[in-house]
Protein backbone atom coordinates (compact mmCIF):
# COMPACT_ATOMS: atom_id res chain seq x y z
CA UNK A 1 0.00 0.00 0.00
CA UNK A 2 1.47 3.25 -0.92
CA UNK A 3 2.14 5.68 2.11
CA UNK A 4 0.05 8.95 2.10
CA UNK A 5 1.28 12.42 3.10
CA UNK A 6 -1.00 14.92 3.38
CA UNK A 7 0.50 18.21 2.64
CA UNK A 8 0.17 21.24 0.27
CA UNK A 9 3.14 23.23 -1.23
CA UNK A 10 2.90 26.31 0.45
CA UNK A 11 3.89 24.17 3.73
CA UNK A 12 7.59 24.19 4.38
CA UNK A 13 7.31 21.34 6.97
CA UNK A 14 5.26 19.04 4.77
CA UNK A 15 8.47 19.85 2.13
CA UNK A 16 10.35 18.23 4.76
CA UNK A 17 8.68 15.04 4.44
CA UNK A 18 7.90 14.91 1.26
CA UNK A 19 11.76 15.59 0.24
CA UNK A 20 12.84 12.75 2.51
CA UNK A 21 10.81 10.32 1.12
CA UNK A 22 11.51 11.55 -2.69
CA UNK A 23 15.08 10.86 -1.78
CA UNK A 24 14.40 7.70 0.25
CA UNK A 25 12.84 5.95 -2.65
CA UNK A 26 10.00 5.67 -0.69
CA UNK A 27 6.76 4.94 -2.25
CA UNK A 28 4.70 7.78 -1.33
CA UNK A 29 1.64 10.00 -2.94
CA UNK A 30 -0.08 13.36 -1.49
CA UNK A 31 -2.90 14.05 -0.11
CA UNK A 32 -3.73 17.90 -0.91
CA UNK A 33 -4.72 19.34 2.32
CA UNK A 34 -7.12 22.38 1.88
CA UNK A 35 -4.74 25.10 4.52
CA UNK A 36 -6.27 27.89 3.35
CA UNK A 37 -9.71 27.88 3.28
CA UNK A 38 -10.11 26.16 6.86
CA UNK A 39 -9.56 22.42 6.12
CA UNK A 40 -7.06 21.99 8.96
CA UNK A 41 -9.21 23.47 11.58
CA UNK A 42 -12.35 21.34 10.29
CA UNK A 43 -13.49 18.42 12.99
CA UNK A 44 -12.64 15.77 10.25
CA UNK A 45 -8.68 16.64 9.93
CA UNK A 46 -8.71 17.21 13.91
CA UNK A 47 -9.69 13.62 13.96
CA UNK A 48 -6.35 13.13 11.78
CA UNK A 49 -4.46 15.05 13.60
CA UNK A 50 -5.44 16.59 17.17
CA UNK A 51 -2.47 19.47 16.28
CA UNK A 52 -4.58 20.64 13.29
CA UNK A 53 -1.44 20.68 11.11
CA UNK A 54 0.43 19.47 8.10
CA UNK A 55 2.24 17.19 7.64
CA UNK A 56 0.40 13.81 8.49
CA UNK A 57 1.81 10.58 7.23
CA UNK A 58 -0.45 7.44 7.00
CA UNK A 59 1.68 4.63 6.12
CA UNK A 60 -1.07 1.11 6.81
CA UNK A 61 -1.68 1.08 10.45
CA UNK A 62 1.15 3.90 11.37
CA UNK A 63 -0.15 7.23 11.41
CA UNK A 64 2.55 10.04 12.26
CA UNK A 65 2.56 13.70 12.40
CA UNK A 66 5.54 16.22 13.00
CA UNK A 67 8.02 16.67 10.34
CA UNK A 68 10.79 15.46 12.24
CA UNK A 69 9.19 12.23 13.34
CA UNK A 70 8.38 11.26 9.91
CA UNK A 71 11.43 12.18 8.48
CA UNK A 72 12.48 9.71 11.18
CA UNK A 73 10.48 6.80 10.37
CA UNK A 74 11.20 7.15 6.45
CA UNK A 75 14.50 7.32 7.27
CA UNK A 76 14.51 4.23 9.39
CA UNK A 77 12.22 2.01 7.49
CA UNK A 78 14.34 2.37 4.20
CA UNK A 79 17.82 2.76 5.82
CA UNK A 80 18.62 5.52 4.26
CA UNK A 81 19.65 9.10 4.99
CA UNK A 82 20.07 8.24 8.46
CA UNK A 83 23.59 8.43 9.12
CA UNK A 84 26.37 5.57 9.49
CA UNK A 85 26.57 4.96 13.21
CA UNK A 86 25.16 5.41 16.57
CA UNK A 87 27.32 8.63 16.66
CA UNK A 88 26.19 10.08 13.36
CA UNK A 89 22.43 9.48 14.09
CA UNK A 90 22.42 11.90 17.62
CA UNK A 91 24.50 14.36 15.12
CA UNK A 92 21.41 13.91 12.78
CA UNK A 93 18.78 14.38 15.78
CA UNK A 94 20.62 17.13 16.85
CA UNK A 95 20.33 19.26 13.88
CA UNK A 96 16.74 18.17 13.32
CA UNK A 97 15.32 19.20 16.58
CA UNK A 98 18.38 22.74 16.17
CA UNK A 99 16.11 23.42 12.74
CA UNK A 100 13.02 22.61 14.15
CA UNK A 101 13.48 25.53 16.98
CA UNK A 102 16.35 28.40 15.45
CA UNK A 103 15.35 27.92 11.66
CA UNK A 104 11.91 26.46 10.28
CA UNK A 105 10.26 27.81 13.43
CA UNK A 106 11.43 31.26 12.29
CA UNK A 107 11.35 31.02 8.56
CA UNK A 108 7.59 29.87 8.72
CA UNK A 109 6.30 32.41 11.14
CA UNK A 110 8.05 35.33 8.74
CA UNK A 111 7.49 34.09 5.50
CA UNK A 112 3.93 33.73 6.37
CA UNK A 113 3.51 37.08 7.61
CA UNK A 114 5.23 38.80 4.65
CA UNK A 115 3.24 37.29 2.32
CA UNK A 116 0.07 35.15 3.11
CA UNK A 117 -1.50 37.60 5.23
CA UNK A 118 -3.43 40.46 4.44
CA UNK A 119 -1.05 43.50 4.41
CA UNK A 120 -2.83 45.15 6.90
CA UNK A 121 -2.04 42.35 9.70
CA UNK A 122 1.56 42.34 8.56
CA UNK A 123 3.46 43.83 11.64
CA UNK A 124 6.93 45.14 10.89
CA UNK A 125 8.45 44.71 14.47
CA UNK A 126 7.37 41.45 14.43
CA UNK A 127 8.66 40.51 10.98
CA UNK A 128 11.95 42.70 11.64
CA UNK A 129 12.50 40.11 14.83
CA UNK A 130 12.29 37.09 13.40
CA UNK A 131 14.55 38.08 10.73
CA UNK A 132 17.33 38.79 13.38
CA UNK A 133 17.07 35.70 15.01
CA UNK A 134 17.59 33.98 11.41
CA UNK A 135 20.12 36.13 10.17
CA UNK A 136 21.86 33.97 13.82
CA UNK A 137 20.41 30.96 12.50
CA UNK A 138 21.92 31.12 8.83
CA UNK A 139 24.96 32.34 10.48
CA UNK A 140 25.42 29.04 12.56
CA UNK A 141 24.43 26.96 9.19
CA UNK A 142 26.83 29.30 6.95
CA UNK A 143 29.82 28.69 9.86
CA UNK A 144 29.15 24.72 10.04
CA UNK A 145 28.92 24.38 6.49
CA UNK A 146 32.70 25.61 5.70
CA UNK A 147 34.03 22.62 6.62
CA UNK A 148 31.37 20.33 5.87
CA UNK A 149 29.98 18.92 2.49
CA UNK A 150 26.57 17.48 3.93
CA UNK A 151 25.51 18.70 7.69
CA UNK A 152 26.69 15.05 9.28
CA UNK A 153 29.01 12.18 7.58
CA UNK A 154 29.79 11.92 4.44
CA UNK A 155 26.63 11.91 2.64
CA UNK A 156 22.71 13.96 2.75
CA UNK A 157 20.67 12.72 5.82
CA UNK A 158 17.43 14.00 7.48
CA UNK A 159 19.66 16.83 8.89
CA UNK A 160 19.49 18.30 5.19
CA UNK A 161 16.52 17.67 4.36
CA UNK A 162 15.19 19.15 7.70
CA UNK A 163 17.31 22.63 7.55
CA UNK A 164 16.74 23.31 3.72
CA UNK A 165 13.17 22.73 4.09
CA UNK A 166 12.05 26.50 4.06
CA UNK A 167 14.79 27.64 2.02
CA UNK A 168 13.99 26.57 -1.39
CA UNK A 169 11.13 28.60 -1.37
CA UNK A 170 10.43 31.64 -3.93
CA UNK A 171 8.65 33.87 -1.52
CA UNK A 172 10.85 36.43 -0.10
CA UNK A 173 11.50 36.07 4.07
CA UNK A 174 14.40 37.38 4.43
CA UNK A 175 16.32 35.06 2.83
CA UNK A 176 18.81 35.92 0.01
CA UNK A 177 20.85 32.86 -1.15
CA UNK A 178 23.19 34.61 -2.39
CA UNK A 179 24.48 35.79 0.85
CA UNK A 180 25.08 32.88 2.29
CA UNK A 181 28.21 31.01 -0.09
CA UNK A 182 28.43 27.96 2.09
CA UNK A 183 24.86 27.26 2.45
CA UNK A 184 24.33 28.09 -1.26
CA UNK A 185 26.71 25.15 -2.37
CA UNK A 186 25.18 23.00 0.33
CA UNK A 187 21.72 23.85 -1.64
CA UNK A 188 23.04 23.19 -4.83
CA UNK A 189 24.48 19.45 -3.93
CA UNK A 190 21.07 18.82 -2.29
CA UNK A 191 19.62 19.70 -5.56
CA UNK A 192 21.91 17.96 -7.80
CA UNK A 193 20.66 14.86 -5.76
CA UNK A 194 18.84 12.03 -8.23
CA UNK A 195 14.93 12.83 -7.50
CA UNK A 196 14.74 16.39 -6.14
CA UNK A 197 12.15 18.66 -6.22
CA UNK A 198 11.15 21.88 -5.53
CA UNK A 199 8.30 22.09 -3.08
CA UNK A 200 5.60 22.97 -5.89
CA UNK A 201 6.46 20.44 -8.07
CA UNK A 202 6.70 17.85 -5.45
CA UNK A 203 3.43 18.88 -3.71
CA UNK A 204 0.00 19.89 -4.93
CA UNK A 205 -0.77 23.37 -3.74
CA UNK A 206 0.76 26.86 -4.85
CA UNK A 207 -0.24 30.77 -4.72
CA UNK A 208 -0.52 30.36 -8.29
CA UNK A 209 -3.31 27.64 -7.93
CA UNK A 210 -5.17 30.23 -5.65
CA UNK A 211 -4.64 33.07 -7.80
Amino acid sequence: MTAKLYCFGESGNAYKAALTMQLADFEWEPVFVDFFHGETRSPQYRALNEMGEVPVLIDGDVVLTQSGIIQDYVSSKTSKLCGKSAAERREVLRWVLWDNHKLSSQAGSVRFMMNFLPEAKRQPEVIAWLQARLKAAYQVLEGHLANHIWIVGSGPTIADTACCGYLFYPEPFGFVRADWPNIDRWLGRIEALPGWKSPYDLMPGSPADRA
